[in-house]
């Protein structure tokens, strides 16, 4: 038993490691010029080397052609040294053969005339014929075979599209139906009736046709606001239409304008395609014309509208959208009248319109433009006009990009109000040249340090956020992103620190403390005021002496208290005159002065032995008393002379004295009344010798009295 799978092992590991190659499939031949006969098969490639032999048994002539290849080259065989030609069947096989073994293929079936491929046609010449406008005729090599079909393909210089015709068994074929002064472009190939296989496209080869009076002109116009002298600058534009050769031939343009209603027609020619008219505030008509050799063409006009005109309305609103590479712009209309519309486009910058566009569109209410035509990433202006027999309508405009990408810069962001648990967040618009697309929307993001992101998103109208429910006394991070379409920036990034106390806060403590400190001085102040010596008090409210209770009362007893009393209320003194005029004394009313002072010295250290000389004098505070005597005179000195009173603290005082300077000068006059011996005014009163009864001299003192 052992023996056995010992011998057998072997040979199973044997089979086991054996890879045949793949068998061909999917067989194919083609007979190039009716007599190469090549055929290719699947698949292309093996991994180990591989041998290929192809077997070709034809029935009509009952011969077999082998032919030979190999995996190293492509998997394919062409008889090359054998001649097999249509009409015949041939029955084609296919094997394999690698170091493990070989495989074939199925037999297949082949009816050469089927498969027959012809080989290009050349073409000779390409040239319009004289006379004959819009023509070319096609001529090319004849081939050796009569019953051949043809295609014909054709289209204009920098076209895309390609136009093809049919015809069987020619050599020289006239295409029509094409646009004058236009250069085109010309290719054929063929098949045999029989075959199946088209040949290969022959060489390209151009032609012009004739030349022809230019196409009517695509006219429109640019309207400005009105000047200063009234006048009212327009711009007219103009160019090929739609459709007109691009080869055409222009020789210059002719312009007319003229008023609405008016024969006063304004000519002149230019080269260029542009034109800057001053007109009036009322409607005017203009129309242009381009030439060449061969004549005019028709006359492209238009209609511009008075100042004050107000256009009609057709258009209810304007979409536009991408689609695969082409931005289109479609239009809603409600006037079925109209079928010319006039769509312009230029880049939504703030300079002038240095990069407009137009382009009139008939009979459809859409617009595409490929998006290569358009900057990319840039906004575009787009307007649609109405026209109708000349007369242009109200427009609708819209906005679009062409393209769309992130913005190129975040929004600055600023932080205001701050709070205890609130703040502001406010940004600014991106630039229009930076957005790259249309703000879809404005998203936050917030973070404490250390904490969290949280984000609130909001519309692109929105430039600012109250942030809430905030952390007291916490530092945050924020952040603005602007989103497009195609994504969204950030700005820079900003701190901030919310507030410990809110003012709601600080006031209402500030009120506390301010009322609790007031409440302590209101304290203070009342028990300082309870108090019996409060220095408070005598600050605020002074002692003030009574006069009626001062002791000058008792200098001349009842008589002059008195006197006193009677000069006490007189308002009839004159305060404004402080003049003291002397008066004339007799000759002894010094010595009368002396005894009485003597007497009222000694009648007052009686009653009033235990006050001191300051209230003996009876002065008292802001009070003041002239005594009738100075000891600061020399002896011998004569007391004549101003006697000028420093200081008169009050009314009472000055009644007080002039009361008694008028009751010396009443007893002088009653003893010696002075005569008009007196030498003038300033002699009042005649000197006296010193009395010698008394201690220290004096000298004769001037009483002085108010005027």
């Amino acid at each position: 038993m052992w023996i056995w799978a010992l011998w057998i092992f072997p040979l199973l590991c044997k089979l086991s490691l054996t890879a045949l190659p793949t068998k061909p499939e999917n067989i194919s031949c083609v007979l190039y010029n009716g007599m190469t006969l090549t055929c290719t098969w699947s698949p292309e490639k093996e991994t180990n080397f591989t041998k290929y032999i192809v077997n070709a048994t034809c029935e009509y002539i009952r011969k077999s052609f082998t032919c030979t290849s190999t995996s190293s080259t492509a998997a394919s065989c062409t008889f090359s040294h054998q001649i097999i030609a249509a009409p015949d069947n041939c029955n084609i096989e296919v094997k394999a053969q690698n170091a493990d073994g070989i495989i074939k293929s199925d037999i297949t079936h082949w009816q050469l005339n089927d498969i027959v491929k012809t080989i290009p046609p050349t073409i000779l010449s390409v040239k319009p014929v004289l006379g004959i406008k819009k023509m070319l005729q096609i001529k090319w090599k004849a081939h050796s075979s009569s019953d051949l079909k043809y295609i014909l393909r054709f289209k204009t210089v920098n076209s895309t599209h390609w136009m093809e015709v049919n015809f069987s068994d020619v050599k020289t074929y006239n295409l029509t139906g094409l646009q004058a002064s236009t250069e085109y472009v010309i290719a054929l190939h063929r098949r045999t009736n029989l075959s199946r296989i088209w040949s290969d496209w022959s060489q390209e080869k151009t032609g012009m046709t004739e030349e022809e009076v230019p196409h009517v002109l695509d006219l429109w116009r640019i309207l400005r606001p009105v000047e200063v002298d009234g006048s009212r600058p327009v711009r007219l534009l103009w160019k090929k239409a739609k459709g007109a050769p691009v080869l055409e031939k222009t020789l210059g343009y002719h312009i007319q304008y003229f008023p609405e209603n008016s024969t006063n027609i304004t000519e002149m020619r230019t080269t260029n395609q542009t034109l800057e008219l001053h007109l009036g505030g009322g409607t005017y008509r203009v129309s242009v014309t381009s030439y060449n050799s061969l004549g005019n063409s028709t006359a492209a006009t238009l209609r511009i509208p008075g100042v004050h005109e107000k256009p009609f309305q057709c258009i209810k609103a304007v979409q536009a959208h991408l689609v695969q590479d082409q931005l289109v712009v479609e239009w809603p209309c409600s006037c079925l009248e109209v079928d010319t519309w006039m769509v312009e486009w230029f880049p939504d910058l703030d300079s002038e319109l240095s990069d407009f566009s137009w382009e009139s569109v008939s009979q459809a209410k859409n617009w595409t433009i490929q998006q290569d035509k358009l900057t990319p990433l840039l906004c575009y202006n787009i307007s649609v006009y109405p026209v109708l027999q000349g007369q242009v309508g109200e427009p609708h405009s819209i906005q679009a990009y062409a393209k769309e990408d992130i913005p190129s810069e975040g929004p600055l962001t600023k932080v205001e109000n701050i709070g205890v648990k609130t703040v502001t967040i406010t940004w600014e618009e991106i630039p229009k040249e930076k957005r790259n697309g249309f703000i879809s929307n404005y998203t936050i993001f917030y973070q404490a340090e250390g904490g969290k992101e949280f984000s609130k998103t909001v519309s692109p109208s929105i430039l600012h956020y109250d942030l809430e429910s905030l952390t007291r006394k916490t530092s945050y991070a924020v952040r603005v992103m602007a989103s497009t379409r195609a994504g969204g920036t950030s700005g820079p990034r900003i701190n901030f620190k919310t507030l410990s106390m809110s003012l709601f806060e600080i006031l209402p403590t500030t009120c506390l403390v301010g009322g609790g400190f007031l409440m302590l001085i209101i304290v203070a102040v009342v028990s300082d005021f309870k108090k019996q010596n409060s220095k408070l008090a005598l600050l605020c409210w002074p002692d003030v002496p009574n006069p009626a209770e001062s002791s000058i009362a008792t200098w001349f007893r009842a008589d002059f208290k008195d006197k006193v009393n009677l000069k006490e209320f007189d308002d009839s003194v004159n305060t404004e005159d402080k003049t003291l005029k002397p008066c004339s004394a007799p000759s002894d009313l010094i010595d009368k002065l002396v005894v009485n002072f003597g007497n009222f010295l000694e009648e007052a250290s009686t009653e009033e032995a235990g006050k001191s000389q300051e209230n003996i004098l009876g002065v008292e505070k802001n009070e003041y008393v002239t005594a009738p005597y100075r000891s600061d005179y020399p002896p011998g000195k004569s007391f004549e002379g101003s006697l000028v009173l420093t200081e008169i603290p009050s009314r009472k005082s000055q009644h007080l004295y002039s009361g008694m300077a008028e009751e010396f000068c009443s007893e002088a006059k009653e003893e010696l009344p002075c005569s008009g011996q007196s030498s003038g005014p300033d002699h009042q009163c005649a000197d006296r010798a010193p009395n010698p009864y008394l201690k220290n001299s004096v000298t004769t003192r001037e009483f002085l009295r108010l005027e």
